[in-house]
């Protein structure tokens, strides 16, 4: 996650919300707060690659886990090309006499360098962006609070969490769907749990603390700019075609300066910094699904020096360089890019609840029923509804999406491979207290064997 995503993102929250922005970000932290809840169990009963793809094919059936890693590949595809694409369109803006397709084009070849040198470089990349992104939101913060202070925008008010003229839920949730975009990542650390060096048990607290962390960002960066927002009704009415609500919001503060910064920096980190690890997350995926031969086998090579899905790795990078550039022609690219990218998360999401449910306390009889029952039946109806109030056009075509990955479902069949999870007895976890037999997550894959 990017500590300041929702740069990128405000204005279209900000109208869906009818200026409650701030309570959009909220709802979305505790739906998504659940959703990590789940990850948690599952990462713990399963501690392998494959994130929902891996647990609910092993927490359900086999072939569930794969029409669900076939949505949640809806997301992970299709997220790294969004993020260039709006990252070269924010670059195009400071630097008009660059296109789009050359910065879209220098973003993807930077990250996949990083992500070929492995999993450490890209950690250790991130440390240092990391700390970037921090320093440009102190200093936006800063600001922004001293400009209200000074009388500037429209004063502290609790508008931007509740307005009493405007409020409904649905209203709210229709927010949250556009909102979760800012939330997508945290999951991806699920990926990593056959690289992680500690026990299993530090994935789920990895997801709960980064999710903690970066919602309370999110809802003081997007308060602060809310009560900076020069017309709120002009907005709300109008919408932000642009992009460019937020930096608006940071040139009433502060004036050129202040905007410009905001905008480089959300360039640099939603292109570089969070498309990095979207790129190396949906290579594991991909890699999963493939060393269960549910995709092509060559996926699951893995470099024997860097231990990376080197295939995977660059095929990612590929679909998104052509991707981005396709979308880049269409007027409505990261609109239409980014509901589709929400509808498959939380599609995948919802199946991720039904796993914890069906794995422990079907299956195990688990007595736990806060954290196997009743905490993923909460975060199931949360994410229903979302998805209930979402736009019609994601809608539409995350249907048709889920309807190409029955189809290929059923030729897998036909042709006699099955979905199958060959991996499944190297971790195979008791479903009573969700920690693997032999107490440590899973082996990390050694050069091409699992091809």
């Amino acid at each position: 996650m990017v500590p300041i995503a929702p740069f990128g993102i405000f204005g279209s929250v900000f109208q869906g919300s009818g200026g409650m922005v701030v309570l959009a970000y909220a709802v979305g932290m505790v739906a998504m707060m659940f959703t990590a809840l789940s990850y948690a169990q599952m990462s713990r009963a399963f501690p392998m690659a494959g994130s929902v793809y891996s647990y609910a094919g092993r927490g359900i059936a086999a072939p569930v886990g794969f029409i669900s890693g076939w949505m949640i590949l809806l997301d992970y595809v299709l997220v790294p090309g969004l993020l260039y694409l709006i990252s070269g369109v924010a670059m195009n803006t400071l630097v008009p006499a660059v296109p789009v397709w050359v910065w879209l084009t220098g973003f993807v070849v930077l990250n996949t360098v990083v992500n070929y040198m492995g999993i450490e470089m890209t950690a250790k990349v991130n440390k240092v962006m990391l700390v970037g992104e921090l320093a440009v939101l102190v200093v936006f913060l800063a600001v922004g609070i001293t400009a209200l202070a000074q009388g500037k925008g429209h004063g502290f008010s609790f508008t931007p969490l509740y307005d009493a003229g405007s409020f409904s839920w649905p209203l709210v949730f229709g927010a949250v769907s556009v909102a979760v975009l800012s939330f997508l990542g945290f999951d991806g650390i699920s990926m990593l749990a056959e690289e992680n060096k500690e026990s299993a048990r530090a994935i789920g607290r990895a997801m709960v603390a980064a999710l903690v962390l970066a919602a309370a960002l999110f809802i003081a960066q997007t308060w602060v700019a809310s009560l900076l927002v020069e017309d709120p009704g002009k907005l709300v009415a109008e919408g932000d075609p642009g992009g460019t609500a937020f930096y608006d919001a940071a040139r009433n503060a502060a004036g050129g300066w202040l905007a410009g910064l905001t905008a480089a920096s959300t360039a640099i980190a939603w292109g570089f910094a969070n498309s990095l690890v979207a790129q190396a997350a949906t290579s594991r995926l991909l890699y999963a699904m493939a060393r269960d031969r549910q995709l092509p086998p060559f996926l699951a090579k893995v470099h024997r020096r860097h231990g990376v899905p080197v295939n995977a790795t660059l095929l990612v990078a590929a679909g998104s360089l052509v991707l981005g550039i396709a979308m880049a022609a269409r007027s409505d690219g990261i609109t239409l890019l980014s509901t589709l990218v929400n509808f498959g998360a939380l599609s995948g999401f919802l199946v991720l609840h039904v796993s914890v449910v069906t794995h422990y306390v079907v299956r195990g009889r688990s007595r736990r029923y806060w954290a196997h029952l009743a905490a993923p039946v909460i975060g199931f109806a949360i994410l229903a509804y979302v998805v209930v109030n979402a736009q019609v056009a994601a809608q539409r075509l995350g249907f048709v999406w889920l309807a190409a990955g029955l189809a290929v479902l059923a030729g897998l069949i036909v042709i006699g491979r099955r979905p199958a999870l060959s991996a499944m007895e190297q971790v195979a976890a008791s479903p009573k207290d969700g920690s693997p037999r032999d107490g440590s997550p899973a082996s990390p894959p050694e050069g091409d064997k699992d091809a």
